[in-house]
């Protein structure tokens, strides 16, 4: 009886969240069309989660091109199939693996600082202190991250799919002595406006996927400094299964409207 009433308690508590961040997002969408709009802020946080995540993303997306054309590359000459090796990387890469992944890394660094600096701002009570100064801490605060976020991972996973790519391009160069130059005609040949097309689109969902449970969790932390740790970690957690979730959304929606 215990042990069904916490797990109806805990259900009950999931779907109120649940609430709490769609109502989070309507008001989102109902400040980013308003004046002031806050360019200056806005450009800050760009740089900040574009610019210092491209280093963490460029070493993860050459390690999975490198990995991945690694572990692939035996299978395959078993078939004597290894001058597919380019369009089946491509296509892998630049459809799923890349996006995923390299969402998954950002939401990692760039989720959990989001949540942790805006926690620290509320337990410190700076956002109370800024709407008490007539300033609007959610357009200055959420919108500008949000909107960051959006905008800046699209590119983030560009540059990762790119460094990926090179990155099995090498191996395939030492391993099977493919020039760079026929390597990349053929990941050309193989990707199609209905693979780029469906990656770039989610992307967009996916960084604002992370934008938005970050500063969530962040603007409504609680329970003084342990709670600023509970909402870096929680921000983590909700956007990878979030990421997961998207995705799943993007490839049953692109499979049917590319089949039509």
């Amino acid at each position: 009886m215990a042990a069904s009433l916490q797990i109806f308690q805990k259900t009950k508590a999931f779907f109120i969240e649940i609430g709490d961040i769609s109502f989070f997002a309507l008001r989102f969408f109902k400040e980013v069309f308003t004046k002031p709009f806050e360019f200056k802020e806005l450009m800050r946080q760009c740089y900040h989660m574009g610019n210092r995540s491209l280093l963490l993303v460029g070493v993860t997306g050459f390690i999975l091109g490198l990995v991945f054309t690694l572990q692939s590359r035996p299978t395959l000459m078993e078939f004597g199939a290894e001058s597919w090796m380019p369009s089946m990387v491509s296509i892998s890469i630049v459809r799923e693996i890349g996006p995923v992944i390299i969402a998954l890394i950002c939401a990692g660094r760039i989720g959990s600082g989001i949540g942790a600096e805006l926690g620290s701002m509320r337990v410190t009570e700076q956002i109370d202190a800024m709407e008490v100064s007539g300033t609007n801490p959610f357009k200055y605060l959420v919108v500008t991250r949000i909107v960051a976020t959006t905008l800046m991972l699209p590119l983030l996973i560009v540059f990762g799919d790119t460094i990926a790519l090179i990155g099995s391009a090498i191996v395939e160069n030492l391993k099977g002595a493919v020039s760079y130059q026929l390597y990349f005609n053929q990941v050309f040949d193989a990707l199609k406006f209905s693979d780029i097309l469906p990656a770039t689109v989610k992307s967009f969902f996916f960084g604002f996927a992370i934008g938005l449970i970050g500063c969530y969790k962040g603007y409504h932390c609680k329970k003084g400094t342990v709670g600023v740790g509970e909402a870096s970690n929680s921000a983590v957690v909700y956007t990878s299964m979030l990421l997961f979730v998207i995705d799943f959304i993007a490839v049953f929606v692109s499979d049917i409207f590319f089949e039509v």
